[in-house]
C-alpha cells in the first residue's frame, strides 16, 4: 500500500473510535516496527503521535501486550509506554507485603496463574525474562527481586541481576508473548 494510502487508512480508522483503539494501535506499531524504505521519514512522526493519541483509549493488558510488540524500538516505547508508573506500583506493592500477582498479571498482560508461576521462581529466571520482555529497567528489576526472594548473601543478587542481564531482549520479548498467548488458550 502506498504511503498517502495507508496514512489514510490509519486515520479513517482512528475516526471510528474508541473502540477500535487496540486495533489502530497494532497496525500503528506494526508500520513503526517495520518501517518501509519507501515511506517518506515525515509520516513516521505522524504515525507516532497517532500511536500516542491511541493508546490513551487501552487498558492496561493491550498497552502490555504493545510494549512487547514494540520491543525492537526501546526509545518509542518510553515516549509513548512509559513504563516508570507501572513498575513503580509493583515496587510499591511488593515493598508494602501485598499480593504482588495480580499488579503483574495486569502489568504483564498474562493471567493470575502465569503471574503465580513467574513469581514462585526462586531463581528470579522467570522473573528476569518477564520484566527483560515488559521492557522494564534493570533497576526496577533489582528492587522486585530483592524485594520478592530476599537473598541471604550477595552473590545471590549477583546472580540475579546477570541473569537479566543475560536475557537477549529477543527473546525476553518472544517469551513474553508466549505467555500472553498462552493466556488466551486457557479456557475461563
Amino acid at each position: 500500500m502506498a504511503a498517502a494510502e495507508k496514512i489514510s487508512h490509519l486515520l479513517e480508522l482512528a475516526d471510528q473510535g474508541p473502540s477500535l483503539r487496540t486495533a489502530l494501535a497494532e497496525e500503528v506499531a506494526d508500520l513503526l516496527s517495520a518501517w518501509p524504505a519507501d515511506y517518506p521519514e515525515s509520516m513516521r512522526q505522524v504515525c507516532e503521535s497517532l500511536l500516542a493519541k491511541a493508546v490513551r483509549d487501552l487498558d492496561p493488558v493491550a498497552r502490555a501486550r504493545l510494549r512487547v510488540q514494540l520491543y525492537a524500538q526501546p526509545g518509542l516505547v518510553q515516549r509513548i509506554l512509559p513504563r516508570e508508573a507501572g513498575s513503580q506500583a509493583l515496587i510499591e506493592a511488593a515493598r508494602s507485603g501485598r499480593s504482588l500477582v495480580e499488579p503483574l498479571a495486569r502489568s504483564l498482560g498474562v493471567d493470575d496463574r502465569i503471574a503465580h508461576d513467574i513469581l514462585k521462581d526462586d531463581s528470579g529466571g522467570k522473573l528476569a525474562v518477564a520484566c527483560k520482555g515488559a521492557c522494564m529497567d534493570r533497576a526496577a528489576f533489582s528492587a522486585l527481586v530483592l524485594l520478592i526472594h530476599p537473598v541471604r548473601d550477595r552473590s545471590d543478587a549477583f546472580v540475579m541481576l546477570d541473569t537479566f542481564d543475560s536475557v537477549p531482549m529477543s527473546e525476553a520479548s518472544r517469551k513474553l508473548r508466549s505467555w500472553q498467548s498462552e493466556d488466551r488458550l486457557v479456557p475461563a
